[in-house]
């Protein structure tokens, strides 16, 4: 990355009537689409199976292979993905599960959905994951598991998590929504924990459009999985098809959560260019942390020996003691520079939703500190070197224009 022209860094700011960085907005996350994959998802819609047929169980293995998992089951969102997950792992009215409050909010709420309890445990001050000590001092004789987040693509530490789940017999999903690709100690996200959960939405890793996987080593959760992922029905209609049978049973209350065969064809295309697109993020981020380095005003994202992130989010804290302004006002001023910044995440209980349900604020010191300082700065594979030299740029900018 080039030294950042003095120049360029002192001009006035465009939330003071100045030229911005860039004519139009650097969004923080886009999808990357080729033309491989456009005619992979063309040639679906060319043949005779538009939904639940090959491409499903090809996309499924395929996915599989690449994070070392035994099964791996498509569905229709992250969301669902959770959702499924709480529902194959028997999360049940009264049940406790505790996770952490900086994450999207299908985390908590795919609790909710089964009749769970959320309980939140603060984080880890230099990962933002869930920190594995409040994670124990928060289990009670309800407590039935635990959704392990790896924010920002920094994987947990999951030998301490899978630790505490099995010496309480706890359920352990890891929410991998941030993280496929990444490794931790040289094993693979995916392989880890009973079940991960995974986001196929354009601003992830690889993208179906919208969708979801499910990745298990436990044949009787993955059959769950796809139990409720489709109604609960005990047969699909392709074995069904492959019997000469029509029936069917109903085993439990499920959900359509499918995938159609397009958005399966795309996703095969997306896999096979992952190893591509995870090198381009990390170079950003290996191009962010070497601009950024000296910058006081700035703590710069962690990376833990033996962890491999995969960068969904490249995630900076303002030293706010350093700055005359709040995050607000930085936040305004980079977008105003056209530069796609945003917070990851408002803490979960903040919500109203979570207030009605009693949830208090300030009983997460480490989360809720953190969330006043976080920014997430642009970054995915599309993104050129003007691109990267450009929000480097416009930090300099607007950092010069507000340090104390």
């Amino acid at each position: 990355m080039d030294q950042v022209n003095n120049q360029e860094a002192t001009q006035q700011l465009a939330l003071n009537g100045g030229t911005p960085v860039r004519p139009k907005l650097l969004p923080y996350g886009r999808q990357f689409i080729d033309d491989e994959d456009i005619e992979s998802v063309n040639a679906v819609l060319r043949s005779s199976h538009l939904t639940t047929g090959p491409k499903v169980a090809e996309f499924e293995a395929r996915f599989a292979e690449e994070v070392g998992a035994r099964h791996a089951i498509v569905v229709s969102s992250g969301t669902a993905a959770l959702h499924s997950a709480t529902i194959a792992g028997g999360i049940a009215p009264g049940d406790e599960v505790i996770t952490t409050p900086i994450t999207f909010v299908a985390t908590a709420n795919c609790v909710r959905f089964q009749g769970g309890t959320v309980v939140f445990a603060d984080i880890e001050p230099d990962t933002l994951n869930i920190d594995p000590n409040c994670v124990e001092a928060a289990i009670t004789e309800k407590t039935k598991g635990i959704i392990a987040v790896d924010y920002a693509g920094h994987p947990c530490d999951m030998e301490r998590l899978e630790a505490i789940a099995d010496k309480h017999n706890l359920l352990l999903i890891e929410d991998s929504a941030h993280a496929l690709g990444a490794t931790l100690n040289n094993r693979k996200v995916g392989a880890m924990g009973k079940l991960t959960a995974f986001s196929l939405h354009p601003v992830k890793h690889i993208t179906t459009g919208e969708g979801g996987m499910v990745t298990t080593d436990d044949a009787e959760l993955a059959a769950k999985v796809r139990q409720a992922r489709n109604h609960g029905l005990t047969t699909d209609h392709r074995q069904r098809d492959k019997s000469n049978d029509w029936h069917y049973d109903v085993v439990e209350l499920g959900m359509n959560y499918r995938l159609t065969d397009f958005h399966c064809a795309l996703g095969i295309s997306q896999v096979d260019k992952l190893s591509k697109m995870l090198q381009r993020r990390r170079d950003i981020a290996n191009a962010y942390n070497a601009a950024f380095k000296d910058l006081e005003e700035l703590e710069l994202p962690v990376t833990r020996p033996g962890a491999n992130p995969s960068w969904h989010l490249y995630v900076i804290r303002l030293n706010l003691d350093k700055l005359n302004v709040d995050r607000e006002v930085i936040f305004k001023a980079l977008r105003a520079e056209n530069i796609g910044v945003n917070v990851h995440y408002i803490p979960i209980p903040w919500f109203t939703y979570y207030q009605n349900l009693g949830y208090p604020k300030h009983d997460w010191p480490v989360a809720e500190s953190s969330y006043q300082r976080i920014l997430s700065l642009p970054i995915w594979p599309g993104m050129t070197d003007e691109d990267v030299h450009d929000v480097v740029v416009a930090i300099y900018k607007v950092i010069d224009a507000y340090r104390t």
